[in-house]
């Protein structure tokens, strides 16, 4: 049986391909992200994808590629991918949303403290050979309120951190949140923007959350106060920031992604940020340590091979999501098709004829595809196999079809 070939890039941890060598697939990874004319050529030899977050996936080059069965975003965001198109050709995708948690989490509380005793310009001025000792606009964090937008993996982990440090934390989110330790929600933004004397930003990128922090927001910010985002770079206005920086409304903040970002370390980076007081700016290294994309590395390839192995696709954000674990005595069936009436009769009408007993089935579906799971006990012979697997496929409303003995 021929291996499945998988393409890792951008210098993913070499965890994942230790991990899937392993399992015995082959695994090439590239140590840059391709161009889309690459990975239109690249793609064509390799069954399954593992990218980062400099990538973009287009509508050309999974189109030109739809018998990929797998993509892997080894970070959280998966914005670089075209999920809609994905889904349509029955290609799920999976990232890593919990992996770097602590990361992000330990960076914002650093920032914080950072702004707050203006530890950047310090460090700046001794370099610099100047002696700046004094107290005037350095505060302890220790009984100030961290307002957290978007009470997520991430958000929650910074609530409890920061309660540990003798912060009141409040949090706003879209959807109701448990609260963890004394956290207490902010039923309405500008609530939880006028009571905080940090605001940091945890959300995803949306069109609801696009400049979500603008002039409007940031004027209803206490006097002083901070703000971090290590969200997504299109979350904040940043021409209003510097507004607010230059008036003095704004005491700093901590920006770790922005609306534009270099595509490589050689590129330069160009903010109109640069050369304001009290204002951290780092390349996007929220996620960026050993441990963060060793847990990565981990957690993408372990999607991978449940998906290979048994059909799962818990954790999939694009795709019908359905959770299994390995039978034995069976050959599984996995099928994607396009979600309209008739589709399982028709299908089934196909293993009754091949004579195969259905001993479990499972099937979720969203708006336009449904993934159908079958474990059947049947005459084993790849021939036999094979024919029922065509049979299913040739279903004018079946998108892909594979099977596991």
């Amino acid at each position: 049986m021929t291996k499945t070939r998988i393409l890792l890039t951008e210098n993913i941890h070499a965890i994942a391909k230790t991990r899937l060598l392993e399992e015995g697939y082959h695994v090439d990874l590239l140590t840059h992200a391709p161009s889309e004319s690459e990975y239109i050529q690249l793609l064509k030899n390799y069954d399954i994808l593992g990218i980062r977050s400099k990538s973009e996936i287009t509508d050309v080059i999974l189109n030109e590629n739809p018998h990929l069965l797998a993509i892997g975003a080894f970070c959280i965001g998966t914005n670089q991918i075209k999920l809609s198109t994905a889904n349509h050709l029955g290609i799920p995708v999976f990232n890593a949303p919990h992996s770097n948690t602590r990361s992000v989490a330990e960076l914002v509380i650093a920032e914080m403290i950072c702004l707050s005793r203006q530890l950047g310009d310090r460090n700046t001025f001794a370099h610099q050979g100047e002696w700046v000792k004094s107290a005037d606009g350095s505060f302890e964090v220790r009984g100030k309120t961290l307002g957290i937008i978007g009470y997520g993996h991430i958000g929650s982990q910074v609530s409890i951190l920061a309660e540990s440090l003798g912060l009141r934390v409040l949090f706003y989110d879209v959807i109701k949140k448990l609260p963890l330790g004394n956290a207490q929600a902010r039923n309405h933004l500008k609530d939880l923007l006028k009571e905080s004397d940090f605001v940091s930003l945890h959300v995803p990128e949306t069109a609801q959350t696009k400049n979500m922090i603008a002039a409007t927001q940031l004027a209803k910010m206490k006097k002083g106060s901070y703000l971090i985002n290590a969200s997504r770079g299109t979350v904040v206005d940043i021409e209003a920031l510097v507004a607010s920086l230059e008036s003095k409304h704004i005491a700093g903040c901590a920006l770790d992604v922005f609306p534009e970002e270099p595509s490589s370390n050689k590129e330069k980076f160009k903010s109109p940020l640069q050369g304001l007081k009290n204002v951290i700016l780092t390349p996007h290294i929220g996620g960026s340590t050993e441990e963060a994309q060793y847990s990565i590395g981990l957690e993408v390839a372990e999607s991978f091979r449940k998906f290979m192995q048994f059909g799962t696709t818990a954790g999939a954000v694009n795709f019908p999501n359905i959770d299994l674990v390995q039978r034995t005595h069976v050959t599984r069936i996995m099928n994607v098709h396009r979600n309209e009436p008739g589709v399982l009769g028709e299908l089934n009408g196909f293993i009754s004829a091949a004579q195969a007993n259905i001993q479990a089935q499972y099937l979720s579906t969203d708006q336009k595809v449904g993934y159908l799971v079958v474990d059947l006990e049947m005459d084993q012979a790849k021939a036999s196999v094979t024919h029922l697997v065509n049979q299913i496929q040739s279903s004018k409303r079946s998108i892909k079809t594979r099977q596991i003995f």
